[in-house]
Order: C-alpha cells, then sequence, then structure tokens
C-alpha cells in the first residue's frame, strides 16, 4: 500500500519562549487576541489555552487584581473652577493610578481623557 502526503504538515510544535512571545504581544499597541491569531496563523482558542497553561507553569504572571482606591472629585461644574460656601476657591483633585508596570501616574481631575490614554499606554510600552 501507498501513501502519498499532500500539502503541508498542519500540527506544528511550538516552543515555550514562542508561546509566551505571542501570548504577551496581546495588548501590546493595542493588538487584540484576535489581531494575534491572525498574524501567527492560530486560534484564539489557542492563544487563551496557552495563557493558562503557561500561568500554570509558573512563566506568565497572573493577571494583576484591581485596587480601589478612595477618590475625592470636586464638583462637576461647568469648567469653572467651583468655590465653597465661603467663597473659597476649590482646586481640581489630584488623582494617583498605579499602571500594569508598576509605576505611578498621577493627576489633576481636568485632564484630557484622550491624552491620559495615550500616555498610559506610552508608559505602559517602555
Amino acid at each position: 500500500m501507498r501513501v502519498e502526503i499532500l500539502g503541508d504538515e498542519r500540527r506544528r510544535r511550538w516552543s515555550d519562549e514562542s508561546k509566551l512571545e505571542i501570548v504577551l504581544s496581546v495588548g501590546f499597541d493595542g493588538a487584540s487576541v484576535t489581531e494575534v491569531a491572525r498574524r501567527y496563523s492560530v486560534t484564539r482558542q489557542q492563544i487563551y489555552t496557552w495563557r493558562r497553561e503557561l500561568r500554570k507553569k509558573g512563566l506568565l504572571l497572573p493577571p494583576p487584581t484591581p485596587v480601589f482606591l478612595p477618590l475625592d472629585m470636586p464638583p462637576p461644574g461647568d469648567n469653572e473652577e467651583a468655590r465653597t460656601d465661603d467663597g473659597m476657591q476649590v482646586l481640581p483633585a489630584m488623582m494617583e493610578l498605579q499602571l500594569r508596570c508598576g509605576r505611578n501616574l498621577r493627576f489633576s481631575g481636568d485632564v484630557d481623557v484622550v491624552a491620559l490614554k495615550r500616555l498610559i499606554r506610552a508608559i505602559e510600552a517602555v
């Protein structure tokens, strides 16, 4: 009996280093799981499976748990600085945000949201 193999073998072997690189590329520069899966010609489910396996092996840290901090914000206004009953000026609240990379970012409550998002992405990419 003669057997012919037509086409390329579809099953590939991935090293733990390759899997880790692929899993870590999710979220980098805003890349979604679907985009990364297409880029490496794997399924989305494969990436989720690798993520779970790498965590079990201790090669990938579990996602950080969210930390909720008390936030003191001034009352919303018409972009005018709020004033207390006695006429004293209330300055915009300062906020502190702890990023996944371990760095802290401090900014005033009246910061532009789009600029803040760009800044967070730039800091986490370093």
